[in-house]
């Protein structure tokens, strides 16, 4: 036979009655000596493998056919080759018994070469891990000069702005250190834990011992790394508003983070049972805060809304694509890595937690 992929012709009975050129240069037969001769008796011997023994039994049998069954092949003085053998049946009516066409591939080089690669992939993970770990370290070291720098200055607006930009460099650093404890690398982030976190930190140096606000974290679900920057980043903008209108005389209070996703679509809230909304628009929320929710959203292809609740005050940052007749819910959009909880967000009464929130108390 003259083909550039080993064949082997087999008889019924497993007995080679052809083998193509390729096949014999390859695997070392000669075609001569190895016509009649049972397959397993090739060479040394090598070929008599347990597993394709019983399938090439299977095949002739008519109960069976191979398809990408692996195997090594041992050789003495050579090296161990890793091929993948396809076989099927053959059945013509004007001969009198079953042929079965088997066709091997020696994908040794190439298994070699992905073991290689995965390799590589591993070790870039483990460096990326350490950088990561190494950017959150000095993240928190600038978040904690700014802090420092904020307590010495006597000027009130600019001890605003120095926190402030505290808790912006602390939502990165608080990323980079997930990711960098993190054995998934860049196939997401867990964006409960995240925001957790995140709260926690924001409670620590906000919320004092005369501020009894507590901060609750719930839904969840996983989204890229770039992502949960953006959503991290709104989420501190929007606590820290809350925080500093919603509860002006130092009363307890509750701030609800909540994100919950449906396929491609998901929204992200930050509620309060604060004062709610001025009456005069003038004197509403609005600065550099504000700005930076307003491009972050723009960035994620997604809406802010600010609505009055009851108690307090909600902010919506909503992503919404239309999905097309017919397409997998799951599919990830451009916002999320995955689907997250498909139930809505509940609002429980302020002061009060169930086993689905993450809180963060002072």
């Amino acid at each position: 036979m003259s083909s550039p992929t080993p064949l082997l012709l087999l008889d019924g009975e497993l007995r080679v009655a052809g083998a193509s050129l390729s096949f014999c240069e390859t695997f070392g037969v000669d075609v001569a000596t190895a016509s009649g001769h049972h397959v397993f008796e090739l060479g040394t011997g090598e070929w008599d493998v347990t597993q394709l023994r019983a399938l090439l039994t299977a095949i002739a049998g008519g109960t069976a056919q191979i398809v990408a069954f692996e195997m090594e092949l041992k050789r003495p003085d050579c090296e161990t080759r890793c091929l993948i053998i396809n076989a099927r049946r053959l059945v013509y009516q004007d001969l009198g018994q079953p042929w079965l066409l088997v066709a091997v591939a020696d994908v040794t080089d190439a298994r070699a070469s992905e073991r290689a690669k995965n390799e590589i992939i591993d070790q870039l993970g483990v460096l990326l891990r350490e950088v990561r770990h190494r950017v959150a370290n000095s993240l928190q070291i600038v978040s904690a000069v700014l802090l420092q720098n904020a307590r010495r200055t006597t000027s009130p607006e600019t001890r605003d702005h120095l926190r402030d930009a505290h808790h912006r460099v602390m939502a990165v650093a608080q990323l980079e250190r997930q990711l960098s404890e993190s054995q998934t690398g860049d196939e997401g982030v867990e964006l409960r834990a995240y925001l957790t976190n995140l709260c926690n930190s924001i409670a620590a140096s906000l919320i004092g011992e005369e501020k009894a606000v507590t901060l609750v974290v719930t839904g969840g679900g996983l989204v890229t790394s770039r992502v949960s920057v953006s959503l991290g980043l709104i989420v501190t903008e929007l606590v820290i508003n809350a925080l500093k209108h919603a509860f002006p005389n130092g009363g307890a209070g509750r701030i609800e983070i909540g994100y919950n996703s449906h396929g491609p679509n998901w929204t992200l809230s930050v509620r309060d049972d604060g004062i709610g909304l001025p009456n005069d628009p003038v004197t509403s929320r609005i600065g550099l805060g504000t700005g930076i929710v307003q491009a972050l959203a723009k960035q994620l292809q997604a809406t802010v809304e600010t609505a009055p609740a009851v108690p307090g005050t909600v902010v919506r940052v909503e992503h919404v694509r239309v999905a097309l007749v017919g397409e997998n819910e799951d599919r990830n959009s451009s916002a999320t890595l995955s689907e997250g909880p498909r139930s809505e967000p509940t609002h429980d009464e302020p002061g009060r937690s169930n086993a689905n929130e993450h809180v963060a108390r002072r």
